[in-house]
């Protein structure tokens, strides 16, 4: 009972109804203004003349403001691992007008690393009042990135889960952590909807009896789901390398720009654009075209690399359905199971945070859905290589001892 015994209930009670108000406003704010920007977009096809433009502006406002926050979610987490100077207030408003101005024009991005970069913002600043209080930094930073998640997505649980598990909060901090970070999360989600904040429903449908067959479908869906989340980390590290040659910030997002307006307006592939959440439910009941998957994370990794904001859940969520809408056809599991299934496995591997997309499996999809999400998400998390899509995170004790298991290179 170390944790009442200090008395520090109420500071912490306190921090976490602050940052679950202050992000879960700040997520309704920028939701409706996200939504605004799609529908402009689908409204005026034209502004995807806009992208070469828009994108030199992100980069040079990043280049001329913002050079303390450019590393987004990594750098949240840097500082929850290693303290040091506080983020910076601009990284909320940067990431929130960088990020509409990708999706107005029509790049391929997400947006829970808008969320919880505003979220775990947001909660830093209150650092400065709550630390005479002895409340712990990476605590509140975790408040901020689990009300962020819950926010955004409208699953508080698995906020919480996600909190844990990209900020590698260790057990000697269960005590302190777990009730401010659960109730940072539901407060944050509670004021999102009260709001007005709208989430996508999406149905599985059927589900089919388990049985040692199902158990071997499952496992060779995980594999390939799990091969997939790391085909999205290389390539959008290996996007990012390559565009990191270009010496000065604000062309990389132009040339960028210029090469996935000519791929929109010179392909019929508009419908990649932006989030894409028309396609992703969809594909729990019709097979998309069978390279839909690829393609949309290919321009993902391609729209984040050149320095396009936004993020990467809601890409992974249209690439892990449609793959599995896709394998709906070799594999004799119900189109709308599978689709389910890759939703969340690969963004499990992507993420190497498997508890929070099991989680997330069942607030968005019910209990009953459970086996199947949580089986083949543990293998995707399993199979999807040492890293994952957030290159300062720290791997957790089963990726460590995996790694262990990897005889180093020769120099």
């Amino acid at each position: 009972m170390y944790f009442f015994q200090k008395k520090q209930i109420l500071p912490y009670l306190l921090a976490a109804l602050l940052v679950g108000i202050a992000s879960g406003s700040a997520s309704a704010l920028f939701l409706y203004l996200l939504d605004l920007a799609t529908t402009t977009r689908i409204d005026q096809p034209l502004l995807f003349w806009g992208l070469p433009f828009s994108g030199a502006l992100i980069g040079w406002i990043y280049y001329r403001y913002g050079q303390e926050v450019v590393r987004g979610n990594n750098q949240i987490i840097e500082t929850a691992h290693h303290g040091g100077d506080p983020l910076s207030w601009k990284m909320a408003p940067l990431i929130l007008l960088s990020t509409l101005l990708t999706h107005l024009v029509g790049g391929s991005a997400g947006r829970e690393g808008t969320a919880v970069q505003m979220g775990g913002a947001l909660a830093d600043q209150f650092n400065r009042f709550f630390r005479s209080f002895s409340v712990d930094r990476k605590t509140l930073m975790g408040m901020g990135v689990a009300s962020g998640f819950a926010a955004v997505f409208g699953t508080p649980w698995a906020g919480l889960l996600f909190g844990f598990e990209v900020l590698s909060i260790r057990k000697s901090m269960w005590k302190t952590a777990l009730l401010p970070m659960a109730l940072a999360a539901w407060i944050a989600h509670l004021t999102c909807l009260l709001w007005g904040g709208e989430h996508t429903e999406y149905a599985l449908g059927a589900l089919v009896s388990f049985s040692f067959p199902t158990l071997g479908w499952l496992t060779l869906a995980g594999v390939a789901f799990g091969a997939t989340a790391w085909l999205f980390t290389a390539m959008t590290r290996l996007m990012g390398h390559w565009w990191g040659k270009i010496g000065y910030p604000p062309l990389r997002p132009f040339l960028g720009g210029l090469v996935l307006m000519g791929i929109f307006l010179g392909w019929d592939t508009q419908q990649y654009a932006g989030l894409g959440v028309d396609q992703i439910v969809a594909a729990f009941s019709e097979i998309p075209d069978s390279w839909s998957w690829l393609i949309k994370l290919g321009l993902t990794a391609f729209t984040l690399g050149a320095g396009f904001k936004g993020g990467e859940v809601t890409p992974l969520f249209f690439v892990g359905a449609t793959l599995g809408s896709v394998l709906s056809g070799w594999i004799p599991l119900p189109i709308g199971l599978l689709a389910g299934m890759g939703f969340i496995a690969v963004f499990s591997g992507a993420s190497h945070a498997p508890l929070a997309c099991i989680a997330m499996g069942i607030e968005l999809f019910g209990l009953p859905a459970l086996p199947f999400i949580g089986i083949s998400s543990v293998i995707a998390y399993l199979v999807s290589g040492p890293t994952g899509m957030y290159s300062a995170q720290r791997p957790s004790w089963i990726k460590s001892k995996m790694n262990q298991l990897i005889p180093a290179k020769e120099s």
